[in-house]
């Protein structure tokens, strides 16, 4: 294959798969205080970025998790306290 070939059925892939991200996110939401040290989806006010929480249950760290399901955990919330 070419590298234009290539070129070509990545970017083709990745226009297929975008659709499917979206629709994915539109079912998740955030889930704040349950996630584990270094677990988390993403930055929060005292870590840099995913996979930085310094303990277990930080209020302000979180997960993404299939809507519906935050307030079913045990000390899940679904803003930052």
């Amino acid at each position: 294959m070419t590298t234009a070939r290539i070129a070509i059925a990545a970017a083709l892939a990745a226009a297929l798969a975008l659709p499917i991200a979206v629709q994915a996110q539109g079912n998740m939401e955030k889930c704040f205080g349950v996630s584990k040290a270094g677990k988390n989806d993403c930055q929060t006010a005292s870590s840099s970025c995913a996979g930085t929480s310094k303990k277990d249950a930080q209020a302000d760290a979180w997960i993404s998790v299939p809507k519906g399901t935050c307030e079913k955990i045990i000390g899940g919330k679904l803003a930052a306290s």
